[in-house]
């Protein structure tokens, strides 16, 4: 059995301190540069025009370049970390229901809340099944962008300079504290 100091615990939760229904609220954001969007691009090979090409997406219905999707949605997996799993979970099982209702662009700030959506022991357990439904926003969206995104999703945002541009499903293993300490 490993010990662990409380000075010196992860900020994750253990399964036992997620309740259903939580919302939390990250407390860090991201702009997102142009050099984010092309190496990530550029590590996993997507070529696609519409995240590369200038010139290309000069005459689409953005009229500018699109961050690659998977880019803001690792993004919002990354943000989330040290408020939910930081140092207390076993492993991420699954990704789904993943939407992205409306595009990111270079420049925007990404904001990120998770709420608990279903928790459960594991058949041993030892450990939790714990399903958070992730929510990314763009912070301080103009007048343009909010008019053009879909108005649910604008009225469901904190305030009324937010857009919703991505929102998954997350389940991860996590360890209870018993087994922790």
């Amino acid at each position: 059995m490993r010990v662990v100091d409380a000075s010196s615990r992860m900020p994750g939760l253990y399964y036992e301190e997620f309740e259903e229904g939580q919302t939390i609220e990250h407390r860090r954001r991201r702009t997102v540069s142009e050099s984010d969007n092309q190496r990530f691009c550029d590590m996993t090979m997507n070529q696609q025009p519409l995240h590369l090409d200038e010139d290309f997406t000069a005459d689409t219905q953005f009229g500018q370049r699109l961050v690659n999707g998977l880019y803001t949605m690792s993004l919002a997996v990354g943000i989330t970390i040290p408020e939910t799993t930081d140092g207390t979970i076993v492993a991420n099982l699954s990704y789904d229901d993943v939407e992205h209702p409306n595009p990111v662009f270079h420049g925007d700030t990404i904001r990120v809340q998770s709420t608990v959506t279903d928790k459960r022991e594991t058949s041993s357990g030892e450990r939790g099944l714990v399903t958070m439904r992730v929510e990314a926003f763009v912070v301080d969206a103009d007048d343009d962008r909010l008019e053009s995104g879909d108005d649910d999703e604008a009225d469901d945002a904190d305030d009324d300079e937010e857009l919703l541009v991505c929102e998954f499903e997350r389940t991860v293993l996590s360890l209870k504290r018993e087994r922790a300490e």
